[in-house]
């Protein structure tokens, strides 16, 4: 197993809607590329809360090769629509 790990940070303010739109559009828009199998999304503890809570996302995949190709093609891309 493989994992393709994100850690954010989210400002208070937008939280609830950043979470929604993770779970109803970003998570699926990753899995439908077909490179992972499976997730988990986590909230951090023990972390500094004043400016925003912090998420893991981390999608499984079953080989080193489709993280990398999904690096290649389609990471730029979604870090980008997340971060906007």
């Amino acid at each position: 197993m493989f994992i393709y790990n994100t850690t954010i940070k989210i400002d208070n303010d937008i939280e609830e809607e950043w979470l929604r739109w993770q779970k109803e559009i970003h998570i699926p828009d990753n899995l439908s590329t077909g490179l992972f199998y499976d997730h988990r999304f986590f909230k951090l503890l023990g972390q500094d809360e004043s400016d925003g809570k912090t998420f893991v996302i981390q999608f499984y995949s079953k080989s080193k090769s489709l993280c990398e190709t999904y690096m290649r093609q389609y990471a730029e891309i979604f870090t980008k629509k997340m971060i906007n």
